[in-house]
């Protein structure tokens, strides 16, 4: 009582120092570095992340991208070679004007090599940058390459991708933004019982989002994907807390005449309800960091930190700014639009053995539909993105005219002698999908000494430590015959040389998927075991925890099941977070009618009354909490050309609704059918 009554007492100071608090925020948004590169939170000590941090570090070549130039005179490809040489941040060149040297007989050099970088039309050069793949300034030169080339030219590689992911997601961002306040808004004015309120909410809802998004600077950087997602999330899933002071401030005034004290006693009250609620929410989010694809840590702590800002924000600023505007607030309420449930609560208790045939009848097919969605899932970050954007172009100009699909880099000890290596591109040129190997051995073949060749060449495939080889393979990232590729390529290169490493983003792609399928089952198991514990303390239970936990993981089976059937594949990440995202946010609605039942239960009621009591008292809460968010989330899904953000929001838009029917249908069944047993193994529920 006495925290709430400070913030009563000193409303207008909370509400300038926020004002003040949300200067540094601007500050620190504007200043936290985002990261567009996926491949950069794999975990640090697998072979592909070893032999990047080599690449970079001890050859001086980080990003790689093969570029094609389109009906252009091998003399204007040698003088547009130059150009790229000078842009900065470019190391090298590879091209086959590169190779010819005048110092090397044309003759000499094998033919192959020629046919490989040109066609009747097209020609291919591969180019190398001293700086990492999604460093900005690496970003900065994929640009100037393509402002130099123009039309004819078509630049591939990860370095692109993340360019043109960069520049979709920051014209996007804002309207995302714009999109989940606008839906929201129009939710709650249907749904709530003011004009004025869903501006009041949004107003409060906005700063904490601010403060939190300034707070990220702290982390020095977080991904594209916690930056689109972590201000439409936050919105979404601390609107409740909004409404619960609202309804409780709104209950107050009936009983207090001074709505100071009114609202005193309404933060207390939200306090409590809204303290257990975002622990829920809060555990399903910190399940993420426990995913060794540090990606999950990075969205997790972020979101964590918005819910506990939301809930500071519900018990401090909001009230603050109820106060402020009280009178235009109260002179602008209306009746809500949600009818008395009472009829609707008798249905569905005096017929819940249908209910219970519903919930039955529901698991097998969303349970397999789950299980095929987990595998059905895609890694390539190239199918995010639209058709038509430049990436996109140009992998499949890269495919069409030269047939490659994916370039993995092998590095291997520059001690090893040339008829090693020759032996080994032998054996990987053998080996099924890999088009041709391009090393110092491959370009000289065996009748060139190396020591004719000019000392430029031999700095861009060789050093003191290592010698790089590049392997064009026609079989796609993350397709299962290019993982298959890699095994047997991984298997050729130890032969020869214990300590090579094979890179690139096939072999990226590869450890993500074997560290992704991990990082489902720990972050599943973590989740369902930290809300169950969380249900267990707020319910005093040992079987609604069970109870509450079904009905949920239903929904989200029936949630993350329906794509399997609709003939969708999503982007890989998107289960492992919505599962857990959907359980953290939504496990509350069921919650709040569980209470409301033990209560009715405790004060003598039988169990049908109470049954019903407890969904006529939570209907109204739960519809507009789960519309909320649905409403937040589903304008972004349909707006998004970045499939990675559009599947995801469809899916947290989809589950709420999904939960929101499960637990208003199927959860009041199951209480009516355990009703001993909860009576049993819940403390403090005993007939007065």
């Amino acid at each position: 009582m006495r925290f709430s009554k400070t913030v009563v007492k000193h409303r207008i100071l909370i509400l300038i120092l926020t004002i003040l608090l949300m200067i540094p925020s601007v500050l620190g948004i504007i200043g936290t570095r985002i990261n567009y590169d996926m491949l950069d939170y794999l975990p640090k000590d697998i072979d592909t992340a070893i032999g990047q941090n080599e690449l970079l570090e001890d050859f001086g070549k980080g990003a790689f991208s093969l570029i094609i130039v389109e009906d252009m005179k091998d003399k204007d490809v040698a003088n547009l070679v130059k150009k790229i040489e000078k842009i900065e941040h470019v190391n090298s060149v590879l091209w086959y004007s590169t190779l010819a040297d005048v110092s090397i007989p044309k003759e000499l050099l094998p033919n192959k090599i020629y046919k490989e970088f040109n066609t009747d039309h097209s020609t291919m050069m591969a180019v190398f940058f001293d700086s990492a793949t999604s460093a900005d300034v690496t970003m900065d030169a994929i640009r100037e390459i393509r402002t130099i080339t123009g039309k004819q030219c078509f630049v591939s590689g990860m370095s692109a991708l993340v360019t043109d992911l960069k520049d979709l997601c920051e014209a996007e961002e804002p309207i995302y933004v714009g999109l989940a306040v606008l839906f929201a808004c129009i939710a709650m004015l249907v749904l709530l019982d003011g004009f004025l309120v869903p501006f009041v909410f949004l107003t409060s809802i906005g700063i904490m989002i601010v403060l939190n998004l300034g707070t990220n600077y702290f982390m020095g950087e977080i991904s594209y994907i916690t930056k689109a997602l972590s201000a439409v999330l936050q919105l979404a899933v601390t609107m409740d807390y909004s409404i619960f002071l609202w309804h409780s401030y709104n209950e107050q005034r009936e009983k207090y005449s001074n709505h100071n004290e009114a609202m005193s006693v309404a933060i207390d009250e939200t306090l409590t309800s809204v303290i257990g609620s975002s622990f829920t929410t809060i555990a399903g989010f910190i399940a993420l960091c426990f995913m060794s694809f540090t990606l999950g840590r990075d969205l997790g702590i972020v979101m964590a930190k918005g819910v506990l800002l939301g809930v500071v924000g519900c018990v401090t600023v909001l009230p603050s700014l109820i106060l402020v505007f009280d009178k235009p607030l109260q002179k602008t309420k209306h009746k809500s639009l949600i009818p008395n449930m009472s009829k609707f609560a008798k249905i569905i208790t005096n017929n819940f053995p249908i209910f219970l045939v519903v919930f039955a009848i529901l698991i097998p097919p969303s349970l397999y539909g789950y299980s095929k969605t987990n595998t059905e899932v895609y890694y390539d970050m190239g199918q995010c993105l639209p058709n038509d954007i430049e990436y996109v172009i140009a992998n499949s100009k890269l495919s069409e005219d030269f047939n490659i699909a994916s370039t993995h880099m092998v590095l291997v000890d520059a001690k090893i002698p040339s008829k090693s290596i020759r032996s080994m591109i032998d054996e990987i040129e053998k080996v099924d999908g890999i088009k041709y190997v391009l090393g110092l051995e491959s370009i000289l073949g065996s009748r060139v000494p190396e020591e004719i060749l000019p000392e430029r060449i031999d700095k861009i495939l060789k050093n003191d430590k290592w010698e790089l080889l590049l392997i064009n393979s026609e079989y796609h990232v993350a397709s299962d015959a290019v993982n298959e590729q890699i095994d047997k390529l991984n298997t050729i290169l130890k032969k020869y040389d214990n300590t090579g490493m094979l890179i690139g983003e096939a072999p990226c792609m590869k450890d993500m998927i074997e560290t992704t399928d991990r990082d489902f089952k720990v972050v599943n198991m973590v989740s369902i075991i930290a809300i169950f514990i969380i249900i267990e303390l707020v319910e005093k239970s040992i079987s609604l925890p069970f109870i509450l936990i079904a009905v949920i993981e239903l929904a989200i089976f029936i949630n993350l099941g329906l794509p399997h059937y609709l003939g969708q594949s999503l982007p890989f990440i998107a289960p492992i977070c919505i599962s857990t995202i959907q359980l953290g946010a939504t496990v509350d609605y069921a919650i709040l009618m569980t209470t409301r039942y033990k209560t009715e239960r405790s004060a003598g009621n039988d169990k049908q009354n109470s049954v019903a009591t407890a969904l006529v008292a939570s209907i109204p809460s739960i519809i507009v909490s789960g519309m909320g968010l649905f409403a937040a989330t589903f304008g972004v899904a349909m707006y998004s050309d970045i499939d990675i953000i559009s599947s995801m929001c469809m899916l947290m838009a989809r589950g709420a609704v999904v939960s929101m029917l499960c637990v208003i249908f199927i959860l009041p069944a199951l209480l009516m059918l355990c009703d001993k047993l909860i009576y049993s193994t819940t403390l403090g529920m005993k007939r007065k």
